[in-house]
This record gives C-alpha cells, structure tokens and sequence, in this order.
C-alpha cells in the first residue's frame, strides 16, 4: 500500500510541478504548486516525518503560498496576459536543466551509502536525545544557520521588490 501511495503521491507532485511552468494563468500556477506541495507532504508522512509534513502544509503551501496570492494580486498579474518566456526554446532549456538537476541529484544518492540508515547514526543519535523537533531545529540552527537566514533576506528583498514594482506614480 505504501509503494502505490508513493507513486501516486509522485505522481502528483511531477504533474504540479509541469502544471506550475506550463499554466498560462498567474493563479492557476499558484493552484498547482499547492498540489505540489500537498504530495510533498503526503510524501513526508510516508517516510513518518510528520513534524516536516505538517510545516509543509503549514509554511509552504499555507503562508508562502498567501505571500505569493498577495504579490500576485498586488502586481495585478491576474488580468491582460502576456505570452511573456512559455514555450518555445525557454521550455526545452527548463526541462534540459530540471533534468541536469535530477541527474546529479540521483548521482549524489547513489553515492552516499545510506548502510546506517535514513538518517545515519549521528541523526539517529540526535533523534534519541531531542526527539525529531530537536534533532531538525539543532541541525537547523547550528550546521544550516547561514543557508536559513540568507533563505530569509531572500524572502524579505522579494517583498520590498514587490511593493517597488507594484507603487503607484502619484
């Protein structure tokens, strides 16, 4: 049963994922990344990491996902499409990097040599003293601190970049 709902859970997340680059509509893309999210998620609760399920459904395709709604309302990009970059040579150079991507990503898997277990014997040990919040947010805040805090300056210069774009001459 697990591998048919990882296969549909798959599934799902490849076509939102298509349907996000492919949709010729603001909202629609925003619809379909909500899809593929929620398979993330229903992918997480497969591996029983409920804790990253839940701030999946919760960050992402809850408040991220509010945060684009607002910019695209604000920027009204909702009405007079444009064709804008779909299709053509800019489809095949997408899929020619997503695909370069998943093949180094598929090269590093193959090389890691998971003999110890999904997450080797130093998270298994953080797992066993902090539980599973404690093990992400030590990971997190020590080794990651530097990736996190950039992942936030990012968030908030898309914002300010937001609101340049979308001020009114007055």
């Amino acid at each position: 049963m697990a591998t048919i709902l990882f296969y549909l859970f798959a599934g799902l997340a490849i076509g939102g994922a298509i349907g996000v680059v492919m949709s010729k509509s603001p909202i629609g893309s925003l619809l379909f990344m909500v899809t593929a999210l929620g398979a993330m998620a229903g992918t997480f609760v497969l591996l029983e990491a409920h804790f990253l399920a839940a701030i999946q459904i919760i960050v992402y395709a809850g408040a991220i996902m509010v945060l684009f709604l607002f910019v695209i309302m604000l920027l009204n990009l909702g009405h007079d499409y444009q064709k804008d970059l779909k299709g053509g040579a800019f489809a095949v150079l997408s899929f020619g990097v997503i695909g370069g991507i998943a093949g180094l990503m598929a090269q590093q898997l193959g090389s890691t040599g998971l003999e110890d277990g999904p997450g080797g014997a130093a998270i298994d040990a953080a797992m066993a003293e902090h539980g599973a919040v404690g093990a992400i947010a030590t990971e997190l805040y020590t080794t990651y601190v530097v990736p996190f805090e950039i992942t936030g300056i990012l968030l908030l210069v898309a914002i300010v970049g937001a609101l340049v774009l979308a001020k009114r001459e007055v």
